[in-house]
């Protein structure tokens, strides 16, 4: 099976990134120029300037992208033409990487200048601050997040995020079309991306080449949304558990029980994992989705091989009584 690639960690994201990624989740509208689009954002977070617009630089988190909402807008139509400007062009002096109105409001024309020979462009929101803000911060973050790709498929199965990796032959794309055929959904084939989000949990994806496509030897290219519909695919999931198809031979050692939980460590978070023994005949992709149900079991508190320990001690302790 081929490694991982290396952990990325993105240190920074160009604003013409920040934008084509997200004009349409944050309602983006460019009024300025693009002059400024490959400036880079070097903070995941976004920062309201209205310290910085009365003259107060002291902490500016120039590094962040700047928001512009009410409370400045309506500050800067209170000061004077020539000292509104003054102020705005003192901000625009800073390495900011880009400026947002939010509410729909607009700045001046004059304002609008100042940005754009500094080198720095200026977007419109209509969506309300606050909520700009949130978004805006969710957005970057999943920008900063450190990714890794894997080599496998990672299947929604019966709402558990299901890895399955293998060695090359060991019918991985051949157990995804049972599963597909049981109404699984499809998130990557081969190759899948995985983020850390937050450091609270691993999400994966396909690249957008291969995205809704699974390849099957002799068959080629397969669209997935094409054969088993729209309902079949899904663009990202989280990870809850990792599925390692091992050839029969190498089963003999493999848990029979289940009382020890295996894990994987993925981008410094811990994964479920388990590995099911595939040989001729055997219904793998029904034996994914047990394990699936069975991670689901768990996760509600139910562990079926600390029941059976429970019978056997009780077993036990019933025949030394007699």
């Amino acid at each position: 099976m081929p490694p991982p690639t290396k952990i990325k960690r993105p240190s920074s994201i160009t604003v013409g990134e920040f934008f084509t990624q997200n004009e349409r989740a944050l309602k983006l509208k460019i009024i300025g120029s693009e002059v400024g689009f490959k400036r880079k954002i070097l903070e995941p977070s976004v920062n309201r300037p209205g310290l910085a617009l009365s003259g107060f630089f002291s902490y500016f988190a120039y590094k962040r992208v700047q928001v512009i909402g009410n409370s400045e807008v309506s500050f800067l139509d209170s000061l004077e033409p020539k000292l509104r400007a003054a102020r705005f062009s003192q901000l625009c002096s800073w390495e900011i990487p880009c400026l947002v109105v939010a509410r729909g409001h607009r700045i001046g024309d004059d304002l609008i200048q100042i940005a754009n020979e500094a080198g720095i462009s200026v977007f419109q929101t209509s969506m309300l601050t606050m909520k700009f803000l949130n978004l805006a911060t969710i957005k970057l973050d999943n920008a900063f997040a450190p990714t890794q790709t894997v080599h496998g498929c990672l299947v929604d199965v019966q709402g558990i995020g299901v890895l399955i990796q293998g060695d090359s032959g060991s019918g991985k794309s051949e157990s995804v079309i049972g599963l597909l055929q049981r109404g699984a959904s499809l998130v990557a084939d081969d190759a899948v991306r995985l983020r850390n989000v937050e450091d609270r949990e691993i999400v994966g994806t396909a690249p957008d080449m291969t995205r809704d496509m699974i390849e099957i030897r002799g068959l080629g290219l397969l669209n997935v949304a094409a054969l088993f519909g729209v309902g079949s695919v899904r663009l990202s999931k989280r990870l809850d558990l990792i599925v390692q198809l091992v050839h029969v031979k190498e089963a003999e050692d493999l848990e029979r029980i289940g009382r020890e939980d295996r894990e994987a460590d993925i981008l410094g978070l811990k994964v479920a994992r388990v590995e099911l023994p595939v040989a001729p005949g055997r219904d793998v992709a029904g034996l994914i989705e047990l394990a699936a149900l069975n991670y689901k079991l768990r996760a509600f508190g139910y562990n079926s091989a600390v029941e059976f320990d429970k019978r056997l001690l009780k077993k036990m302790a019933e025949d030394q009584l007699g």
